[in-house]
């Protein structure tokens, strides 16, 4: 038995755990910038915290609050005019996986004298700032993975980044922030973590103890099914999701993710689809078209989320992302020939080519 497994972020999960914990923004320094939303880390409760407790220790604080839905290196280029101009000690991220992305790469570029567009090349000089990472979704577990995606307008798609040095510090995990998220919401972030861990599962990276807590990860999104297909959250529910979550960022720290995420990512680009929302729609043909190469483990994901069969996968997951998107062949043609360039297609159970992934828009999307 070989693996390897590592977790670089130190996590705090519960109720007011970042009062509980405070000390430990002193242990990073005398200034911070914090990189947040428009709104959601206002709406979260979560700003509102980490501002008191900052204030509370003498922590100086400047905010930059203009990042975008699937940030873009313009954006991220915003951020590095003003932790240039900032100088902190360490950098705060509030929010989805689009603050806390953004954050990460916002305090690489903040050590390195480098433009937005360099971060693809994935060597820095310099290590970049401390970041503490602080969800307000439960979805991307960006606040422990070393992953940064921004949106690249050049390739009209999405591209990553991200090494040993680029993971949070830090993580503070309250079910409490994530109560300001809609319904609508709730259910596209748990599929985006749901994705993460069956793509991780299923993929060539995977490992026997991802695989554990993969099965894990998705055992709770199984508990939390019918609270999803009812959309309703109770504070259990939400602390269940919150947990798996960060159990599926555990599994992609490992093993990336798969084709979901590379034909998913044309779906946000192009047609404004939520990227959970896109994973999710992706996900029964996605095991169908696997199922002959991975039939033990896809035949253990239905058991782990006490699903009976994908046909019945198929028929839940229409009924909690309805939409009224459908594909032209052009669109079909154009998506297929981005995603088939993506690595994450190279770690598929089943080796895909563009017919198979234009199968598999087709008939997640046509049918």
């Amino acid at each position: 038995m070989n693996f390897t497994f590592q977790s670089k972020t130190k996590t705090f999960m519960g109720s007011k755990c970042i009062f509980n914990n405070k000390n430990e923004f002193l242990k990073l320094g005398k200034k911070a910038l914090i990189v947040t939303g428009k709104s959601s880390g206002l709406k979260s409760g979560a700003l509102i915290d980490v501002k008191k407790i900052l204030s509370d220790n003498g922590i100086v604080y400047e905010i930059f609050d203009s990042i975008e839905n699937n940030p873009s290196i313009e954006n991220i280029n915003d951020g590095k005019t003003i932790v240039k101009i900032f100088s902190p000690n360490f950098i705060i991220g509030i929010g989805g996986g689009s603050p806390l992305d953004a954050a990460k790469a916002i305090a690489v570029l903040a050590t390195n004298d480098i433009e937005p567009i360099d971060l693809f090349d994935n060597v820095f000089l310099n290590k970049p700032l401390p970041v503490v990472a602080i969800p307000t979704t439960a979805g991307t577990g960006s606040e422990v993975t070393q992953y940064v995606i921004l949106t690249r307008h050049d390739l009209k798609n999405k591209k990553s980044f991200g090494n040993e040095f680029t993971f949070p510090v830090i993580a503070f995990l309250d079910y409490n922030y994530t109560k300001s998220l809609n319904s609508e919401l709730t259910i596209f972030t748990a599929m985006d973590a749901f994705s993460h861990s069956v793509e991780g599962y299923l993929g060539n990276r995977s490992t026997v103890i991802c695989d554990f807590i993969a099965l894990e990860a998705m055992k709770i999104f199984g508990e939390c099914l019918q609270s999803l297909q009812n959309a309703v959250f109770n504070d259990v529910i939400r602390e269940k999701l919150l947990y798996m979550s960060y159990l599926a960022g555990l599994v992609i720290i490992h093993t990336g993710t798969t084709s979901v995420h590379s034909i998913g990512y044309s779906l946000t680009y192009f047609k404004n689809i939520q990227h959970g929302q896109a994973n999710g729609i992706l996900l029964p043909e996605y095991l169908k078209i696997n199922y002959e190469y991975a039939t033990e483990k896809i035949n253990k994901i239905l058991v782990a989320t006490g699903i009976c069969s994908l046909d019945n996968f198929s028929t839940i997951i229409g009924k909690l992302l309805p939409t009224n998107v459908s594909l032209s062949k052009e669109e079909i043609e154009l998506y297929a020939s981005i995603a088939v360039e993506q690595r994450s297609i190279s770690v598929n159970p089943r080796p895909l080519n563009k017919e198979d992934i234009k199968l598999i828009l087709s008939k997640s999307l046509n049918d």
